[in-house]
């Protein structure tokens, strides 16, 4: 694969996943827009990833900030073709313990997050005729997860968002597809009991965590020219974990 002269913005990509996605972006040769909510962070990603990085910060939940990123993206690199919504948090609680506020902001970040940041940039493809849009939903959003009813909702939510837009925006060349990631080790999963963890594993026909670079190689395809036939699906990315 080979993304030349492609542009990319990927969200929440300061760190763990989405970091890992703009690193596999760069070694494929293309223009990676930095984007995330902390600065610090922005700028030793682009630090560690070079020249054909830069950082933009952005919060997921304003059209103002995103319609700046998109138009920085234009001014620096005058395309848009891919955009992966990675952005993302979570705030688990068991569900009568959750507080509203919680539940508001994984909502907002996760899904209209994505939500706008979607809709921001298929104006942009739509006049390109070309694009491609690739959502991080996860495996909970198709089988739920106690302890996780904010963050299974936005993350389902996220594949309805991904088949509606996929339907919305063939005709003008932009396919939509949403990646649902299992047990990933990253810094949010190494702070999860050894025995959650345990549990995990025991449940995963591989027998394995994934890695960041396993979510990573499946966005690398959906990205590619070799997927332009695909839009409107989810892929798991999990061991075998949801077969």
């Amino acid at each position: 694969m080979d993304f030349t002269n492609k542009t990319v913005v990927v969200t929440g990509s300061g760190r763990g996943i989405g970091k890992e996605i703009a690193a596999q972006f760069v070694r494929l040769k293309a223009n990676v827009i930095i984007s995330d909510l902390d600065q610090g962070a922005i700028d030793e990603t682009v630090s560690q990833l070079g020249s054909k990085t830069f950082g933009i910060k952005a919060n997921v939940t304003s059209s103002d900030d995103l319609g700046a990123l998109y138009e920085k993206t234009l001014e620096k690199f005058g395309s848009l073709d891919v955009l992966v919504n990675n952005a993302g948090i979570t705030r688990d609680t068991l569900l009568v313990r959750m507080d509203e506020k919680d539940w508001d902001m994984v909502l907002d970040i996760n899904l209209k997050g994505a939500f706008l940041a979607t809709k921001l940039a298929a104006k942009i493809m739509m006049k390109q005729r070309r694009g491609r849009i690739i959502n991080i939903s996860s495996i909970v959003g198709l089988t739920g997860n106690a302890g996780q009813a904010n963050y299974s909702a936005s993350k389902a939510g996220l594949i309805g968002l991904t088949k509606s837009a996929a339907k919305e925006l063939a005709s003008r060349g932009v396919t939509v597809n949403a990646i649902a990631p299992g047990y990933i080790q990253t810094e949010m999963t190494e702070k999860l009991s050894d025995e959650a963890k345990a549990s995990f594993l025991s449940n995963i026909p591989l027998k394995r965590a994934g890695l960041p670079s396993d979510v990573a190689a499946a966005v690398m395809f959906l990205a590619s020219d070799e997927a332009s036939y695909i839009t409107g699906q989810v892929l798991a990315v999990d061991g075998g974990l949801t077969m």
